[in-house]
Parts: structure tokens; sequence; C-alpha cells
């Protein structure tokens, strides 16, 4: 296919993606201002042209095959290239405005970056911000997201970086619980313990430490694992066991005294959720005024110097 042909599937694409974010012709229709079997002819041209179906259709649905969702991620950056193309041309520069779409780890995302959300709609009010609470892992371009936060050892290959602050992790007890059941001095002495983890694989039970050269593991159990931090702080404050939370979730309990760490001359050394936190986007795309005002607040509020 040489460049004419594909410059004039240009808008089947833009229609296909569409069709597949509004779920049906119907909607994708409305947006583009246009009748639905219109957008019908488009999706089919673009499949003619493909030799591929990309959507079963029925009389009360429409179901994107596997091969409809690869064309479409690839469709969806097209889009956003062009909108990015009149954003670098200086129209959107003036004022930041429009939707910003970040995914977070949850505890992160809830602790860390929710509480600063009123200042920066405050600071922006042009710009909308979606914060997406999910632990695994995002493709920015295929799911349409702006921003990624991750933590993490080292930033992903071939991704724009910036760092904001690293992640520890402590162990906590409540008072009560130490009181009754004494207070380790050593990690191997956590075997003789009740102990929260995260329950997600056998790797969470075998916990790691580091002081100086020396390290140590040891083997945990517990009558009770969560994979939610919040869940664990809070089951520990309940004299439940030893649990190991990131040390953003820890603060305010300990701040409190609910809770007490223990083992405070060892470095904890999680299987996951450890690291640095960095904001992470595709380094070959143009990055809009009202994503790149979320990244400069959050370095400013978040970044450790």
């Amino acid at each position: 296919m040489d460049d004419i042909d594909l410059i004039a599937l240009l808008p089947d694409m833009a229609a296909f993606v569409h069709v597949v974010e509004a779920g049906n012709f119907s909607a994708a229709a409305r947006r583009l201002g246009v009748t639905p079997s219109a957008v019908s002819r488009q999706v089919q041209r673009l499949e003619q042209a493909l030799s591929v179906r990309l959507i079963e259709r029925s009389t009360r649905r429409l179901r994107v095959t596997e091969a409809g969702e690869a064309v479409c991620a690839r469709c969806r950056e097209m889009t956003q290239a062009a909108s990015g193309a009149f954003e670098a041309a200086g129209q959107l520069q003036a004022t930041p405005r429009g939707l910003v779409r970040l995914s977070a780890p949850v505890a992160y995302a809830r602790h860390l970056i929710h509480p600063h959300v009123p200042a920066f709609l405050a600071l922006y009010p042009q710009v909308d911000l979606q914060l997406l609470l999910l632990d695994r892992l995002v493709d920015p371009i295929a799911e349409g997201v702006d921003l990624v936060l991750r933590v993490t050892d080292q930033p992903f290959e071939g991704w724009a970086a910036r760092p904001l602050h690293p992640v520890g992790h402590v162990l906590c007890a409540s008072p009560g619980y130490l009181q009754a059941h004494g207070t380790p001095l050593h990690p191997r002495e956590l075997a003789t313990h009740q102990c929260l983890h995260l329950g997600e694989s056998r790797e969470d039970q075998r916990w790691k430490f580091l002081r100086g050269s020396e390290r140590a593991q040891v083997s945990v159990r517990g009558r009770y694992a969560a994979n939610h931090s919040a869940v664990r702080a809070d089951a520990a404050a309940q004299g439940l066991g030893i649990a190991s939370l990131p040390d953003f979730v820890a603060r305010p309990w300990l701040d409190e005294g609910r809770l007490q760490s223990v083992l405070d001359d060892w470095r904890f050394q999680p299987p996951a959720y450890a690291g640095t936190a960095w904001l992470l986007y595709p380094p070959n795309r143009y990055l809009p005024p009202k994503a790149r005002v979320l990244v400069d607040f959050l370095v400013e509020r978040l970044a450790v110097s």
C-alpha cells in the first residue's frame, strides 16, 4: 500500500477508534456528526484494505476481534499523534486544558497522589484529571493513558522517566502485640511470630533483610494475609501480627502511636513494590501541556531533593 492509499484511509482509522471507544456505530456517529451507516462503511472499507475482520457484528452488540484490538491500538496512536501535532504547534500552549489520565498503583495513588489533587485542580482550572488506581502495568498508547507511575528499581527501557522519591518498607506491629509476644531483635525471630504478608505468591512469605554486608532470610507465616497495604496496617493495629508496609502507608500509624516499627537496624527487601517512584511516558510521544504541568506539579510536591 502506497502513501496515497494510506492517507485516504486515515479518516476510516479515526472512525474505527471512535466505534471501539463508543461501543457501537450509533454513538460513534453522534460523536462524528454523521450517520451510523456512514461510519459502518468506513469500518468496512478499512477491513477490506487490511484484509482482516476488525469487528464481529450482530443485531444486539458488536465485538472487537483480536486483530481489531491490535489495529485499534495503532489507530489510537495515530489520533493521539494528530492531537499532539496541534498542541505542538502551539494551539494549546498558552493555557493547559483537557483531560489527563494518570495510572498509578492503588496504595500510592490513594496515599500520595489523591491528597494533592484539589490543589492541582485549583491551580489549573481548565485541566481535568482521571486517576486510574491499577496495580498492573499499563500500556499508555494502547489504553489511552498520558502518564504511568510505577515503583521499580529501574525505569522501563524505552520510556521517558522522571524520578520522584525512593519507596522504603518497614515492619510494624501494635504496642499490644509486641508486649504480648515480644519484640524481635533479629529477622530469624520472625519465624515464631504472626506475620501479615501479601499472600499473592510463596515469595511473599520469604522476607529478606540487609544490614551492612550481612544478609538474612526468613520464611514467615501468619493466619491473615492481605494484598492491600492499608488492610495490613489496620490488621496490625488490631494486634493480628507484624505487617510489612510501604513507608508512606505506615507513617500516619507510626505518628499516632498505633503501630511501632521493629528491626529498624535492618533494611527490609520486599519481593515487589520496591525501589523508586517514577513517572513514565513514551519518549517518542509529544507530551502535551496538560500532562506536562501534572508532571511538574507532582515532581514539586513529591520528589525528594
